[in-house]
């Protein structure tokens, strides 16, 4: 059977995968396995619940709030708050759990529910595996005066997490006007007002979210509106946030897209210059650009790559101690002031970056140069094999040799798909063509079903 969590929470579409009956049963069974070990003498344990602005997710939260209380957990909703405030929270404040009520970058009709453990942190699989397990299960309830109680504090909750944005940047931004797309999402009341705060000349779109329109042609996964009003509103740059904002891409002035790659390498190169980079290393994850491997290795900047999702960029950092991690997609993790990756913040970065050097994005970014890449998705193959089979991994070996240090291979089963992804980068694209197509043509034939 399918594990249910996948590698950030439970995520499908809502009321058909992702029901009110599941988040209630979730709810009750995460009180229990993640209140088990604490000391709660004398208080009963505390949780918030935060959402996107999906309309599934107001009756998912009622859900799990209810779940949570039947457990004994007091709950606070605090509404529309992105991913990266509700870990706030959880990790300032006197709160056990912290639950996010979203499908990040999906379209509006799916929907998902993560959870933070006290100090704002992902959970780790095997506690993930514990909730799972507890679902359906027999225990004890509590009764009477010993069941939660549920309030709501939205006004507290944004107030809160604005501060602590504007708090981190330690930059003033006036006279920097910057271009943003709320993509319809968690973003929308308090990425503008933090940048605003933070003295930028803010020039906002899709920001009128109506529970339907979430990621709809906008923000991080469509960028092209965001590049349009850059350039016609004479921005700086211009930020797109993803539904629950713990991404974010960027455009520099020409309308010219800045991603997760080239971000993550301008902050570890700026964060080296202050001293903030710890061990002068950069996390990332096995499908970062070789160009961002090869530009921080001409930089003095070591890496640090894993699989993909960014709790397991996270986790690699705590291990390791490092400040600075995240992966293309846009989801980078400042450890000094996040626990998860937090979109508005990087946005906050890169302005002060762009204040603090006198230089335009485009020229920053211009340290990462990105190589060509191709991807072929191969269907229909057994996916189990495909680190088992030696002369796939010939193969692969050849095309490792043949490309050099200026291109590399990479081969990846797909965790919710038949299928094998082939990823190929190369000194050209007409090189990363023929050598991504020769080895998905030994994919096909090698792992036939």
């Amino acid at each position: 059977m399918a594990r249910l969590f996948g590698t950030d929470g439970v995520r499908g579409l809502a009321n058909r995968d992702v029901t009110a009956e599941l988040a209630l049963d979730l709810g009750a069974s995460a009180a229990r396995v993640l209140t088990s070990s604490g000391d709660f003498t004398g208080r009963r344990p505390r949780a918030v619940i935060g959402r996107d602005t999906r309309i599934s997710g107001e009756f998912l939260s009622s859900a799990i709030a209810a779940g949570l209380a039947s457990a004994g957990v007091d709950v606070t909703q605090v509404g529309v708050l992105p991913t990266p405030g509700v870990a706030h929270l959880t990790a300032s404040t006197d709160v056990d759990l912290g639950v996010v009520i979203s499908a990040s970058h999906n379209a509006m009709p799916d929907n998902g529910i993560k959870f933070f453990a006290h100090g704002g942190f992902k959970l780790e699989d095997a506690i993930e595996d514990r909730i799972e397990a507890g679902l359906g299960s027999a225990w004890e309830r509590p009764v009477g005066a010993d069941v939660g109680r549920i309030s709501d504090d939205v006004a507290l909750a944004d107030r809160s997490y604005i501060d602590h944005l504007v708090r981190a940047v330690g930059q003033p931004l006036r006279g920097l006007r910057i271009a943003v797309d709320c993509a319809n999402g968690a973003a929308s009341d308090i990425a503008p007002l933090a940048l605003r705060e933070a003295g930028a000349d803010v020039v906002v779109i899709n920001a009128s979210p109506d529970g339907r329109n979430i990621n709809d042609a906008c923000g991080s996964t469509h960028p092209e509106q965001l590049q349009a009003v850059t350039v016609a509103s004479e921005a700086a740059f211009g930020v797109a946030y993803d539904g629950d904002a713990d991404r974010c891409l960027a455009v520099d002035h020409t309308g010219a897209l800045v991603d997760g790659d080239q971000i993550m390498g301008l902050l570890a190169t700026a964060m080296k210059e202050s001293g903030d980079l710890t061990n002068d290393t950069l996390v990332v994850t096995v499908m970062s650009n070789l160009g961002l491997l090869l530009a921080m290795r001409d930089a003095g900047i070591s890496t640090v790559q894993t699989a993909v999702g960014d709790r397991y960029v996270l986790e690699a950092m705590r291990a390791g101690g490092h400040t600075l991690g995240g992966e293309q997609s846009g989801h980078i993790i400042n450890s000094r002031h996040a626990t998860t990756g937090d979109g508005i913040l990087t946005s906050l970065m890169l302005a002060a970056r762009v204040v603090e050097t006198g230089r335009t994005l485009a020229d920053l970014a211009s340290i990462v140069t990105r190589l060509p890449q191709v991807l072929v998705n191969v269907k229909g193959v057994d996916k189990a094999r495909a680190g088992e089979d030696e002369a796939l991994a010939a193969a692969v070996r050849e095309a490792e040799a043949t490309l050099g240090e200026t291109g590399r291979v990479l081969l990846r089963p797909s965790g919710t798909e038949p299928l094998v992804r082939v990823m190929v980068e190369a000194a050209t694209m007409d090189e990363a063509e023929v050598v991504a197509h020769g080895l998905a043509d030994v994919v096909e034939e090698r792992l036939a079903l």
